[in-house]
């Protein structure tokens, strides 16, 4: 049996161990799915080079259809990495999404949804990368996997130790804004990944498209957390 297999039937079989990601009142709150693939032509590349721009835009979406969340993006094939030379430096840029954003406002509460320690945090202060980054590590009984929380304030990651326990349902960052988040407009990138390989504070939220299944496959779907926080 899979990793990946195993992971799924531990959390279909202990919902109780999930809790929501942030605040979402499924009675009163809507959610905007954001589309930001090659066939959304809406966003020109201008208003995605502009980080304020960029950001008005995803306002305006998420205020005109009355909703305080937008959501989307695994296994999305997106063509706005190009505003960052971050993703442009190989012969096949990265375009492909691995992980799922939560778009909200800035300061936005982020909740642990599983018990587990800090695994590591880093400040990746690079023109469209995470900015500031919290990474924890989950061990659920001998089943070890990681979370990452992307975009986030600068305080979220102020004072932290590794190894520190974060129980379920504790806050544990709040979202950034342009100075703290990697020049995004504010949002949360939440990942999930089943081995770290090595890194420390930073892992890749986009790969080429070539490294599809492998890096898929190392980073499943997070709506098998997310489920319980949007529903």
């Amino acid at each position: 049996m899979s990793r990946l297999t195993q992971l799924e039937l531990y959390l279909k079989d202990h919902p109780e161990h999930v809790s929501p990601l942030v605040d979402f009142d499924s009675q009163t709150d809507k959610l905007f799915p954001f589309d930001f693939s090659s066939s959304n032509q809406e966003l020109s590349p201008q208003t995605v080079a502009d980080t304020s721009l960029f950001s008005s835009w995803i306002s305006n979406k998420l205020q005109v259809n009355n909703c305080r969340y937008g959501l989307g993006g695994y296994n999305e094939r997106r063509m706005l990495y190009s505003r960052s030379e971050l993703f442009n430096n190989s012969e096949e840029p990265r375009r492909l999404h691995l992980g799922v954003d939560i778009w909200a406002e800035a300061g936005t509460p982020v909740y642990a949804p599983l018990s587990g320690q800090i695994h590591s945090f880093r400040f990746n202060d690079a023109f469209g990368d995470y900015g500031a980054t919290l990474i924890l590590e989950h061990d659920l009984d001998g089943l070890i996997f990681y979370s990452l929380y992307g975009h986030l304030s600068l305080s979220s990651i102020s004072g932290l130790q590794k190894g520190a326990i974060v129980k379920q349902g504790e806050k544990i960052a709040e979202f950034g804004i342009f100075s703290e988040n990697g020049n995004w407009p504010p949002h949360l990138h939440f990942q999930l990944i089943l081995d770290m390989q090595g890194h420390e504070g930073d892992y890749p939220g986009v790969c080429q498209f070539s490294e599809k299944l492998k890096f898929l496959g190392n980073c499943p779907d997070p709506d098998i957390l997310l489920n319980r926080t949007f529903s």
